[in-house]
């Protein structure tokens, strides 16, 4: 399973809460994080006081993210039981959509071939709740304007791909029993 969505959506804490609830009921579970290192090349640039351009930021979190997401796919492949996949291929080309840049052709190809339609789940929020969730978080700072577009690039591709989009504005409790049901665990 595929989680996608915003910054703030619940992305881990929702898949860390799947994979609870599948070892309770005595299955194997794992929960598998495919980072773009945003976050660690923000604090290190600002350290260093630089400003890196937009494409080699983005270069560099392609390769992150691309290294990440085909460890996980290794890794899902000598597994039983589910496999939870916090982030994907798809969130770094909402980020680039986000950012005026080009899709490319090899990371829209790749994110196609590496994912299964049907176990794809976007967890939605409106963009405040994102960034009121971020906030309270403390550890980065996302504009509303950011959240609005990165959050209808995933609804876009939700509608385009035939992915499940789940109401993440809920308790964690229900969020796990809806997406359960969105792609029959």
């Amino acid at each position: 399973m595929v989680l996608l969505g915003i910054d703030g959506a619940g992305k881990t804490t929702t898949a860390d809460a799947l994979v609870a609830a599948e070892r309770e009921s005595g299955r194997p579970a794992i929960a598998l994080r495919n980072r773009s290192g945003r976050r660690w090349l923000a604090r290190v640039s600002a350290r260093c006081g630089l400003e890196l351009p937009v494409r080699w930021a983005d270069r560099f979190e392609t390769v992150v993210r691309t290294a990440n997401v085909l460890v996980s796919r290794v890794r899902a492949g000598r597994r039983a039981g589910l496999v939870v996949l916090d982030r994907h291929l798809v969130c770094q080309l909402v980020l680039r959509r986000g950012r005026d840049l080009p899709p490319g052709r090899v990371l829209p190809w790749l994110a196609d071939r590496w994912i299964r339609p049907d176990s794809v789940v976007v967890l939605d929020v409106p963009a405040q709740v994102a960034q009121q969730r971020i906030l309270r978080r403390g550890e980065d700072d996302e504009t509303l304007d950011h959240l609005r577009t990165a959050r209808n690039a995933y609804l876009e591709l939700a509608q385009a791909k035939g992915w499940s989009v789940v109401d993440a504005t809920v308790t964690t409790e229900v969020l796990v029993a809806r997406i359960a049901e969105a792609v029959d665990l």
